[in-house]
């Protein structure tokens, strides 16, 4: 089975920038570990959203989509939990 290729929206990159940098590890690690397994245990798909699902990381988010013809992730928003859900 190949792995799933991962994208970053721009504004997902910018937010990892200004982030810590032992939290960026930490995201990071959880973040490429998509491209193994994009649905692990503790992701959850978003009510109301057609296809982004949410992995947690401490207090931090990380939404997502798949696109499982194209084998590609796509991240989309890294923010802390009392930010991430005013966009949506």
């Amino acid at each position: 089975m190949a792995d799933y290729r991962l994208t970053f929206a721009r504004s997902a990159r910018k937010e990892l920038e200004n982030l810590p940098t032992s939290l960026v590890v930490r995201l990071l690690a959880r973040i490429e570990a998509l491209s193994v397994n994009p649905r692990p245990g503790g992701v959850v798909k978003l009510r109301g959203e057609s296809n982004l699902w949410r992995l947690r990381v401490g207090d931090y988010r990380v939404v997502y989509s798949i696109d499982d013809d194209a084998r590609l992730v796509d991240v989309s928003i890294v923010r802390h939990r009392r930010e991430v859900y005013r966009e949506l």
